[in-house]
């Protein structure tokens, strides 16, 4: 198994255990995102983005107005106002070393560990939209994530992720 942690940082040695700002109920981690996942990471760190999956148990009404005409089994979202940045951004993955961590969330692919890691190698990632093009990912750009992610939260679609939403900015 490969676990990956992306970032804009070039040069990271060490990652060092930290409580997330979002999640200041847990312990000092250290995230990682498994192989599978991975392309969820593929945009800048703050881009906020929801991502979807095709599934059994999808209402058709609901295949309809997620999916559409795409023959895409993944759908990732993300705001207008994020494309330059995007095409601007290189990525840094780090490869971690599995042996410490633990599953933390299987439908997302995170994993965590408790203590300081070194990576074992990095990756440069540019280009991170055409990746996820090439991955056939129906990448979608829209001016306002919320209508989206409401739509997403009261529907038959269980398989989803929304990311960094607290840096959505509503149109309205």
């Amino acid at each position: 198994m490969k676990l990956y942690h992306f970032s804009e940082e070039e040069n990271i040695e060490v990652f060092h255990p930290r409580v997330k700002a979002n999640r200041t109920d847990m312990p000092p981690v250290v995230w990682a995102i498994d192989e599978a996942h991975q392309f969820t990471f593929f945009v800048p760190r703050n881009c906020p983005r929801i991502v979807y999956t095709r599934h059994e148990g999808i209402t058709e009404e609901d295949e309809i107005r997620f999916f559409g005409n795409t023959s895409a089994q993944i759908v990732l979202t993300l705001e207008n106002r994020w494309y330059i940045k995007i095409i601007e951004t290189t990525l840094y993955r780090y490869e971690l070393p599995p042996e410490s961590f633990e599953l933390f969330d299987e439908t997302a692919g995170y994993f965590i560990s408790r203590e300081m890691v070194k990576p074992v190698e990095k990756t440069v990632i540019r280009g991170g939209l055409e990746r996820l093009l090439d991955m056939g990912i129906d990448v979608r750009f829209t001016p306002d994530l919320y209508p989206l992610r409401e739509a997403l939260l009261n529907s038959s679609v269980k398989d989803f992720g929304i990311h960094r939403f607290e840096h959505a900015i509503p149109l309205f």
